[in-house]
């Protein structure tokens, strides 16, 4: 007598999986395609680097047909008579100057804010975060005119000062949502112990603090260093200027520019701010994740 026939069933799942593999390899390659727009400019900015100037503007192709390591060899004969780390030294002391700037005025704005009581707290705040709403544009012409009544034009002081009055509300509101987090247990064991507010916040505060302070510094060095417009306004004497405003001095006076110079030394200014970001970069998810949280 035959044994009986059994049915052999698929794996359980197997059918969905079959299903499901067609979208996952649209969605692949759709980010691949994503991802290839995207890196497209960077790619073509490390391969112009290595083009003599000629070939950039007329030609689209991503790799040099004759490469050369001209462009950067050139940068250390400097521009106009003007070495070039001149330029990186100027923007890493404004930058450094305004991450201490921010982290010290900032910090101190923060604690007030957010661990002690007086009155008209809840308006001032208000009123700080509402100078958010004002566009940099519409400070621009009474800050320069402030300035230059007070003899500070061509100086470093109007690129630093602000930095040092906590006038930068976005770090404000930051560092208070982060202290707001934290345990009032804290506090109260700290002035148990007879501690003031001075150090109750260098103590306890700032070190809890420490992410909320990482992520203001990276984004305090990031803009200083890329900006633009302000030594553009404030800075007069090219061995002043910094690496923004060198890479404006590869084009001369007749409106002709060595683009391939340029290109270099737009990659090398990069390597700063890319080192402080790979540097602090844990901290950045931790100190942005607690920012919207209510205390």
């Amino acid at each position: 007598m035959s044994a009986p026939a059994t049915d052999i069933k698929p794996p359980a799942g197997s059918g969905a999986l079959r299903h499901k593999l067609p979208g996952s390899v649209a969605w692949h390659i759709g980010s691949l395609l994503i991802l290839a727009v995207i890196l497209y400019p960077v790619i073509w900015v490390v391969g112009g680097s290595f083009k003599k100037s000629g070939d950039i503007v007329g030609s689209l192709d991503l790799f040099p047909g004759d490469p050369t390591i001209g462009n950067y060899t050139s940068l250390a004969d400097g521009i106009a008579d003007i070495s070039i780390s001149t330029f990186f030294f100027n923007s890493l002391f404004l930058a450094v100057g305004s991450v201490i700037g921010i982290l010290v005025s900032c910090s101190l704005t923060a604690y007030a804010f957010a661990k002690i009581r007086f009155t008209g707290r809840n308006l001032l705040f208000t009123l700080m975060i509402g100078t958010l709403l004002l566009p940099y544009h519409v400070l621009l012409i009474p800050q320069y005119v402030l300035f230059r009544n007070m003899g500070m034009i061509n100086t470093y002081t109007p690129l630093l000062l602000g930095k040092y009055l906590a006038i930068e509300a976005f770090f404000v509101f930051l560092m208070v949502q982060f202290m707001r987090n934290m345990p009032r247990e804290l506090d109260e064991a700290a002035r148990l112990d007879g501690c003031g507010h001075f150090r109750i916040y260098w103590s306890i505060v700032l070190p809890l603090s420490r992410p909320a302070l990482i992520t203001s510094a990276i984004f305090t060095f990031i803009n200083s260093w890329n900006d633009f417009m302000g030594p553009l306004i404030y800075l007069n004497e090219p061995d002043k200027y910094t690496v923004s405003l060198g890479l404006k001095m590869f084009v001369d006076q007749e409106g002709l520019a060595n683009y391939g110079g340029m290109i270099a030394m737009s990659l090398v200014a990069l390597l700063p701010v890319l080192a402080f970001f790979l540097a602090f970069q844990r901290y950045l998810i931790d100190g942005m994740a607690t920012s919207g949280l209510k205390g």
